[in-house]
């Protein structure tokens, strides 16, 4: 029973005590990949890519979903081989059995996580103050984002099946609002009031197209690492090495379509400087294109949207910490389950704890966003790897197999995306040092805490 559960093939709620439920279908799994991938990505970082590019502001999404695509070839073999929550850290544990090397991994993951969903939390609150005209103070947004992350918690607390319907509905909604950019879109082009060649104009640069396209690429990628937090959820989906790879490759192939199509609209309506100060570039769109439309209605849908990323990204976070904690790199405490539930509630609420602290003080670093897509293209380098490395490791059922080269070429170009000639800001290398830092202090911490238990 417990190898059939593990594997995926039944999916008996309840039949193990003090283990997670498994209640993510398919059409469930989908859409969280595909909100997780979107979210707060697509309708912050156009203006931020367009800046370093111009009109070609499409191409660096391009090449970061190319990047993206390498990288979950290697997850899909990994989640459908392995098909237990933890993710990056699990795999890297069974790669190379360095439990200092899975805790730093495991670290950065979770911090990655945590960073996304505190400021996607702060993101929702400045949306509320500045879309309704309220005009709160810094204490007050702080508040705000405090409680909004306390309510995800609870949501998560009640249940992994509460937590994806959630995000099921806030996905459809996030979804709606870029197809009214699409479709705004194609009034402006039918009225001839838009400039569809801008989209293939190269703005003014003396470094030439390839390493502005990198600089933009190492932007774009921030947007498209959600994948790697579905693989966390693996304990809880239905015949996870079966549902994986339609459902990841789906999900990025959709979320694609749509960076690349809203990307080339933006560029075509608004002018570049426009689109890049600021960060609602979208919000700008519906301005220029269609006046009459209120703006409070689309800035509701953007707080929609940050807020299914703070919820995504608590999931992934709470669920990692408990994968770690039955692996034993993480102290037992931290991997119980509520038995009613069948939920992580110590690692939720050690999560949310996190998250709270981050809030508060996460707008004095408005780096960090790029410093998580950095400790993210590390982890992905490393999963790379690891892939390689297990090759060798046979199970008892049938799963994913990604080609040798397709893993090394996953390694190579996130190891490159990582290195200091794509233009990345230096502050972003000071603060992942500070953060990988903190991460060997509480492996000491941890290692001493277990051995007195």
């Amino acid at each position: 029973m417990t190898d059939a559960l593990e594997n995926g093939t039944l999916q008996a709620p309840g039949d193990e005590k003090g283990k997670l439920k498994r209640a993510i279908g398919p059409g469930l799994l989908l859409l969280f990949i595909v909100g997780d991938v979107l979210g707060t990505g697509i309708y912050a970082l156009t203006g931020k890519v367009a800046e370093e590019v111009g009109g070609i502001v499409w191409l660096p999404f391009l090449v970061a979903f190319v990047v993206a695509t390498l990288t979950a070839c290697s997850y899909l073999e990994l989640v459908t081989k392995y098909p237990k929550a933890a993710g990056a850290a699990l795999y890297t544990e069974k790669a190379f059995g360095i439990q200092f090397v899975t805790f730093l991994v495991a670290f950065a993951v979770m911090s990655s996580g945590l960073t996304s969903s505190s400021t996607a939390a702060r993101a929702f609150a400045e949306n509320l103050s500045t879309g309704f005209g309220l005009d709160l103070g810094a204490w007050a947004v702080t508040l705000i984002g405090l409680v909004f992350v306390g309510a995800i918690s609870l949501i998560n607390m009640r249940g992994v099946g509460e937590s994806v319907m959630v995000n099921a509905v806030f996905t459809c909604i996030e979804l709606t609002g870029l197809i009214m950019i699409v479709v705004i879109g194609m009034m402006v082009f039918s009225n001839g009031e838009a400039d569809i060649g801008k989209a293939f104009e190269f703005g003014d640069n003396e470094n030439g197209v390839f390493w502005p396209v990198i600089a933009g690429t190492t932007l774009a990628f921030f947007a498209m690492v959600g994948f790697e937090d579905s693989v966390n959820m693996a304990e809880e989906t239905k015949a996870p090495s079966r549902t994986f790879p339609k459902m990841l490759f789906g999900g990025l192939a959709i979320a694609a379509v749509l960076y690349l199509v809203v990307s080339i609209v933006a560029i075509s309506i608004v002018p570049i400087d426009d689109l890049a100060e600021g960060d609602t570039p979208l919000l700008k769109v519906v301005e220029a294109g269609a006046p009459g439309f209120p703006p409070w209605v689309f800035g509701l849908i953007t707080m929609i949207a940050v807020g299914n990323s703070a919820l995504i990204n608590l999931l992934m976070a709470s669920r990692l910490v408990y994968g770690m904690s039955e692996e034993g790199v993480l102290p037992a405490v931290l991997g119980k389950v509520n038995r009613a539930r069948q939920t992580p509630v110590t690692a939720i609420i050690f999560t949310t704890l996190l998250a709270a602290g981050l809030i508060t003080f996460v707008g004095a670093v408005p780096e960090l966003g790029g410093t998580t897509a950095l400790l993210l293209l590390g982890v992905f380098t490393v999963v790379n790897v690891a892939v390689l490395v297990l090759k060798r490791d046979k199970v008892d059922h049938d799963h994913f197999r990604t080609p040798v080269w397709v893993a090394v070429a996953g390694a190579a170009t996130c190891a490159f995306l990582v290195g200091p000639w794509t233009g990345r800001d230096p502050a972003q290398y000071l603060i992942a040092a500070v953060l990988i830092g903190i991460g060997v202090v509480l492996w000491v911490v941890t290692r001493l805490w277990m051995r007195q238990a």
